[in-house]
């Protein structure tokens, strides 16, 4: 964070009032021993540090980067320091004012300083964390009712009871005993905030103001033990002491940095003052004995008030607590976004289910395409469909069972089964299934959603984990099907699982033993069906299990990660054949050899420092390749578009593969850096392909034109088909009509001879 200017902090004027402390100390300490004759000297320092003190708090509440409330309280502080300082020269006046010195405290000044207090504690409790719930204020007063009945009976018991002749001095012991109980009550209130923090207050102002409250408080509390020496007054440390308090507090908030709240420490689990209120008391009650039985009876009635109010306060405190056990029972259990159980309540209702023995389905859901949403409109988005499913599912569900979060896009339902196998979980998930399909209105978004899901019955020795375990191998299996719909366990999909399991384990190792290997599909003219490119396809030969399929392994690498390693093998081999023709063949050889690019090699952040690399050191022209990237693999991740924007200043080609199948596949044009476009083969050899297929392909290759990007239909198998298209405009296609995947050496046969050296 940049350094804040402030102006001057003041530091001179806060030595000033240091030093004027440390001469009034010694003022008073002096006149212990010694009798001043003009005790006007004495009171001379109060008014002037409590004008400091006002001044730096009057300037600090101008401060620009303090916060609103924060400015206030210190304006607050500004108007309590100019009482202070009225208070101070009255309490001078009532002193010195009838020719003879004494202790006399007067009803302007008791009230100016009352209001001193009152405004100081007014300030501080307007404060953002005194911003609380009626509980907060039930217990603060309970606190501060405890302060008050404590300190009143200490003050009477130990200083103003035996002292008449001070009370006759001062003209009122009551005013006396009323001023100290609000400053022990403002010294517990500075404390307990202090502590508990305040807004943007800074922590270590709130120290010194209490620090200063309460040295303030100490020292007036020994007013009765100078009754002998009338030209001397504790006013004259404890006011001086309490203003030093403030204009300290005044100066570390100006030094403090002004954009942060000061961190909130949290509560005690115990608070130690109902304690020690009452064992002050008791122990007063103890001391006083029977001698006096008017003490006796007033301490008896303070000690049972301050049990009451104890009792109250830990009453408080217990139902507090009750209701904090369950708000964190109900978090333990429940899901902090959608507010419907979380695994480990299905985990312990599951476990219920299983110890009573009662038959019962687990359902789990899996939101289709979840990730797209999240990347494409935002986790906000999200966030707001995760919510909105959890709604309908437990709609759908009813009384029927217990729906439940179990993280991220998954979530789960336990169906018990009545005596008579009610309810049908059949038609229970087909109404699962259509409620997850309807869309979604969120932040004037129209989300379309769908769930794949798994479902797996109860048996006799199972174990919740068990039980997920074989829904979720069953919610794979409806996944891998397509999505949006229901598929229950059977054995058999453990059997693929383990399959799965063994065949990820071989195609981690295929590259190093040289398993892969690249084919070429011909790319051609249209108009005269020569060569002019190729697609680039790899195959797996594994040695025990023959030619697998890529619809099998290509998947399996995307979950496991090969895929990436595979994508830069694939990329690197292609290139050195695509070099190779170049440099035999020359302007003959192929101009467009297109090399499929996944989502998760496009999200890598060294992708085209790498395919840079590539390019360099198999010296291959550039300008002859086509990346291509599906509509997915650009969505997945924020950094796709800066990749290919980047690639192709490198001369590479960006191709967008399987257009028209992805939900904004036109929005990808302009977004997209795009040079190929190439057409789902399910619009061309589909089985929409003479209806909805063949309109929008004639239309795709009108506004392709216009913005200036080749198009490359795909899936030709028929020569009507490519006559089609032909006409439609089309010029470069690719299919089983002009070539099945094939070998390099094939490919070549293709070419023209070769250049002569």
């Amino acid at each position: 964070m940049p350094d804040v200017e402030h102006p001057p902090d003041g530091r001179w004027p806060l030595r000033a009032a240091g030093v004027l402390v440390a001469v009034n100390v010694a003022w008073v300490t002096t006149g212990l021993f010694h009798v001043w004759t003009r005790p006007l000297a004495g009171w001379i320092a109060l008014p002037v540090t409590t004008l400091l003190a006002g001044y730096a708090c009057w300037r600090l509440a101008d401060h620009p980067t303090l916060d609103a409330a924060t400015r206030r309280f210190w304006r607050q502080l500004t108007l309590a320091c100019g009482l202070f300082t009225a208070a101070t020269l009255s309490n001078a006046v009532d002193a010195l004012g009838s020719g003879t010195p004494s202790q006399r405290l007067g009803p302007i000044t008791l009230a100016l300083y009352l209001a001193v207090l009152g405004l100081a504690l007014w300030a501080l409790l307007r404060l953002p964390p005194w911003q609380r719930t009626r509980a907060d204020w039930i217990r603060f007063g309970l606190d501060a009712c405890m302060v008050l009945v404590t300190v009143a009976a200490l003050v009477w018991h130990f200083s103003i009871r035996n002292h008449d002749d001070w009370a006759t001095e001062t003209g009122s012991g009551g005013a006396m005993l009323a001023i100290l109980v609000l400053t022990w009550l403002s010294v517990a209130t500075f404390v307990k905030v202090a502590f508990a923090g305040a807004g943007c207050l800074d922590r270590r102002a709130l120290h010194a103001l209490a620090a200063g409250t309460a040295i303030s408080a100490v020292v007036g509390a020994l007013a009765p033990l100078l009754i002998s020496r009338p030209y001397l007054s504790t006013s004259m440390v404890a006011a001086p002491v309490a203003a030093f308090g403030i204009h300290l507090a005044a100066v570390r908030q100006r030094q403090a940095d002004p954009l942060a709240a000061a961190p909130r420490r949290p509560s005690p689990r115990v608070s130690l003052l109902p304690y020690l209120a009452v064992a002050a008391a008791a122990a007063v009650l103890l001391a006083t004995g029977t001698t006096d039985p008017v003490e006796t009876t007033i301490m008896q009635v303070v000690t049972v008030t301050l049990t009451l109010v104890v009792v109250a306060r830990q009453v408080l405190a217990l139902r507090d607590n009750n209701r904090l056990l369950a708000t964190v029972e109900y978090q333990a259990t429940h899901d902090g976004l959608t507010g419907i159980a979380n695994r480990a309540l299905l985990e312990r209702h599951l476990d219920g289910l299983l110890a009573a023995q009662r038959r019962f389905h687990l359902v789990l859901l899996d939101v289709d395409d979840f990730k797209t949403v999240n990347d494409r409109l935002g986790h906000s988005v999200g966030d707001a469909l995760l919510t909105v499913l959890s709604t309908r599912l437990t709609d759908v569900v009813g009384g029927h069972g217990l729906v439940a979060r179990l993280g991220g896009d998954e979530f789960a339902i336990a169906v018990p089964e009545d005596a008579d196998g009610a309810p049908d979980v059949e038609a229970l998930v087909a109404r699962v299934l259509a409620a997850t399909r309807e869309p979604v209105e969120v932040a004037e978004q129209t989300v379309l959603s769908g769930t794949s899901i798994g479902l797996a019955t109860s048996r006799t020795g199972d174990d919740p984990p068990e039980l997920l375990r074989r829904a979720d191998v069953a919610m794979y299996a409806a996944k891998a099907a397509g999505g949006g719909r229901r598929h229950w366990f059977d054995p058999a999909l453990d059997r693929a699982a383990d399959e799965t399991a063994h065949l990820s384990a071989d195609l981690r190792r295929a590259l190093a033993q040289e398993e892969m290997l690249v084919l070429f599909q011909p790319i051609v003219d249209l108009r005269t069906e020569a060569t002019v490119g190729a697609e680039v396809l790899v195959r797996w030969q594994h040695p025990e299990r023959g030619l697998v399929s890529p619809d099998v392994f290509v998947p399996l690498a995307e979950r496991n990660g090969v895929i990436v390693e595979l994508g830069y093998w694939v990329l690197e081999h292609a290139c050195r054949h695509a070099a190779a023709w170049q440099v035999r063949y020359g302007d003959r050889a192929p101009t467009k050899i297109s090399i499929n690019v996944s989502a998760r090699q496009l999200a890598q952040p060294d992708f085209v420092e790498r395919v840079e690399k590539v390019v360099r050191e198999t010296t291959v022209d550039a300008r002859a390749l086509v990346l291509e990237v599906t509509e997915t693999a650009v969505f997945s991740t924020d950094v796709a578009i800066p990749q290919l924007t980047a690639l192709r200043k490198l001369g590479l080609k960006v191709a967008l593969d399987d257009f028209g199948t992805g939900h904004s596949s036109l929005s990808l044009l302009i977004d997209c850096p795009v040079d190929v476009l190439k057409v789902d083969k399910s619009f061309v050899s589909g089985p929409t392909a003479d209806g909805a297929g063949a309109i929008i392909t004639r239309n795709l290759i009108g506004f392709v034109n216009d913005f200036g990007i080749e198009a490359v239909a795909e899936g030709i198998e028929t020569r009507v088909q490519a006559a089609w298209l032909r006409r439609a405009g089309y010029r470069l296609g690719q299919g089983y009509l002009f070539g099945c995947p094939m070998p390099a050496a094939d490919l070549e046969r293709r070419f023209a001879p070769p250049k002569e050296d």
